[in-house]
């Protein structure tokens, strides 16, 4: 099955993205060729202009302290796994100590960096990081992998925080996900949502059904309408019953 997400407002979209981006800057920074740290690097930057929003951090708090108040009261609750409780409750307390001891914006100390400055500003020119145009940056590149790593991992770590309180909200509505199969006749399907709130929505189709979900809600009703690629990849629409997994995720 291949799994498509896609989020009900602008706060899980903003956390899949950083979710994502994450994702990528963990892997590139697990290799070893330059080439490979330079992605990690200017995945880096990409990080920054999510995590830099003033939003971020505070509706961070909010939602790991409502999970937190809402959590605490299932102790001693002898239907609740114990263990599995705690296990939860000690990643949300430590991660909101963690977020509550960030100082200022968590990407500062990139944009007072002058030499990753220098790189992110010729970054965004195609070719702009090239031997001659960036020299210093050109001689780190040079530099023993091990060195390259901990410099990066370093510049990634004030923003940390924010992927683990992510990573934490991300888990906890997927987890509360109700899933139902389901069918597109003729390629579309659509539901009420009886004014419930949800906050995101997973799509899972059969691999070799070879259809891609493209998805829309409001309040109200949520649509999803299946298309295709041909051999130029453009889009088409299908005409055909469609088998899928809907699962409804709420925090």
């Amino acid at each position: 099955m291949i799994l498509y997400e896609y989020p009900f407002n602008e706060r899980i979209r903003t956390l899949l993205r950083l979710e994502d981006l994450f994702d990528r800057f963990s892997f590139f920074l697990h290799q070893e060729d330059p080439r490979e740290h330079h992605v990690a690097l200017t995945t880096l930057f990409e990080i920054s202009e999510v995590a830099g929003r003033s939003d971020l951090k505070s509706d961070l708090l909010k939602e790991l302290e409502r999970q937190r108040v809402t959590l605490a009261p299932f102790r001693n609750n002898p239907e609740i796994e114990q263990s599995t409780l705690e296990v939860v409750l000690g990643e949300i307390e430590g991660t909101l100590a963690n977020l509550n001891q960030m100082q200022g914006k968590s990407t500062q100390h990139l944009a007072e960096n002058e030499w990753l400055t220098s790189i992110r500003s010729r970054a965004i020119i195609p070719g702009g990081t090239c031997r001659f145009d960036l020299p210093s940056y050109y001689a780190w590149q040079q530099l023993p992998v091990e060195q390259r790593r901990q410099d990066i991992a370093k510049w990634v770590m004030p923003m940390l925080p924010l992927r683990d309180a992510a990573a934490i909200v991300l888990r906890l509505a997927r987890e509360s996900g109700q899933s139902a199969k389901v069918m597109a006749v003729q390629g579309s399907y659509q539901q009420m949502l009886s004014g419930r709130t949800y906050h995101l929505m997973q799509v899972r189709v059969p691999v070799e059904a070879r259809v891609i979900p493209e998805a829309s809600a409001n309040k109200y009703m949520l649509w999803v309408r299946f298309t295709t690629q041909g051999g130029d990849l453009r889009p088409r629409a299908v005409d055909s019953d469609i088998p899928f997994e809907l699962t409804l995720c709420t925090l």
